[in-house]
Order: C-alpha cells, then sequence, then structure tokens
C-alpha cells in the first residue's frame, strides 16, 4: 500500500529543505521511513508475505545509504534529522 497523496503532502511540508523541494535527501528518507513503518505493519500481520519483506530490505538499504550521504553532508542535519524521525533509537 503506498503513500496516498495527503500523507505525501504532509512529510513534504515538514521536511522541505526549501519552498520548491520535492526530492533532497532530507525529503527521501523522510519518505522512506514513513513507507517503512506501513510495510512493517504489514509485515507483522502478514508473515509469510516474501516479496514485501525483501521490497522492505532495499527500502531499508536505500534509507541508510541516504543518511550516510547526509551524514557525511552536515552531521548537524543529519542529527536533528534521525531526532526529527525517531529513527536509529
Amino acid at each position: 500500500m503506498a503513500l496516498n497523496q495527503q500523507q505525501k503532502q504532509e512529510i513534504m511540508s515538514a521536511h522541505q529543505v526549501h519552498e520548491t523541494d520535492t526530492g533532497s535527501a532530507d525529503l527521501q528518507v523522510a519518505m522512506l521511513s514513513q513507507r517503512i513503518r506501513q510495510l512493517s505493519e504489514h509485515l507483522q500481520s502478514n508473515k509469510k508475505d516474501y516479496a514485501s519483506r525483501q521490497g522492505l530490505l532495499k527500502m531499508i538499504g536505500r534509507r541508510k545509504r541516504l543518511l550516510g550521504y547526509i551524514q557525511q553532508q552536515d552531521m548537524n542535519r543529519y542529527r536533528e534529522l534521525i531526532q526529527k524521525l525517531g529513527i536509529r533509537g
């Protein structure tokens, strides 16, 4: 189940770097994080859905690479994003 348009707009308004931002690394991480949460909930009730599990692992890998990029560019921005999204315990 993909994010609907309203959910995307809410995420975009909360994480945009500037007004016309539609694809910055911060925004991509926020979108992936929301999608990962949805897919994790789905997999808790559908334990044998191996295709979705594989997609989840790919999304987690993509988010990890984007977070690594943000961390290299600006450590403060990285820490703020991690705290805002509530990831990496």
